[in-house]
């Protein structure tokens, strides 16, 4: 595992240093991880949404190469962006479909493993991404480890890597992320 994440750190630097056979093979690496997350967001969505896991993956790899000027740093450092690209991929179709349909056709996503007090783990993705934005204004860092928690599917290691801070503090962000999104949410 740990060679795995060498690779794809090394893959990662090639490709920012204009290598791109370099991309070809970072793909390769970590398309089943990207398609795992994939899963897991479509898995929330309504059954007669287009956002199938291999549509959100290209959509999110075509992303991905318009971003090789990114200076990246590791694996966790591309799953972190690749996150906030699921979130926009997914925000963006919830949008296109709200429009199609004013007030109905509203996407969903579930958050696992959030133990939000709601009665429905089953939340509107757009409401969702609304509640994330008033977040990061008022902590920025908070909001980062909820979006790379859901829509990255990262541990607190991985966020804590990611955020340069303590696995302590990530659980604590967390906690308070929790009970502010559930208190939006539920207005």
């Amino acid at each position: 595992m740990e060679a795995g994440h060498r690779n794809i750190t090394e893959l990662l630097k090639q490709w920012s240093a204009g290598d791109k056979l370099a991309l070809d093979q970072l793909i390769e690496l970590v398309y089943e991880d990207l398609r795992q997350l994939a899963r897991r967001r479509a898995r929330s969505l309504p059954a007669d949404s287009s956002m199938q896991p291999t549509v959100l993956v290209n959509e999110v790899y075509l992303r991905l190469v318009d971003a090789s000027q990114v200076s990246w740093n590791d694996r966790t450092h591309f799953f972190a962006i690749a996150a906030r690209l699921m979130r926009q991929v997914v925000t963006d179709s919830a949008r296109v479909h709200g429009r199609e349909k004013r007030g109905g056709g509203w996407q969903r996503i579930a958050i696992e493993d959030s133990n939000l007090p709601a009665a429905s783990q089953e939340l509107d993705v757009l409401a969702l991404d609304e509640a994330l934005d008033r977040l990061a204004a008022a902590d920025a860092r908070k909001a980062q480890v909820v979006e790379l928690r859901i829509f990255g599917g990262l541990s607190n290691g991985e966020i804590a890597e990611v955020l340069a801070v303590s696995v302590d503090t990530i659980k604590r962000d967390w906690s308070f992320a929790k009970l502010w999104l559930a208190r939006e949410l539920k207005e």
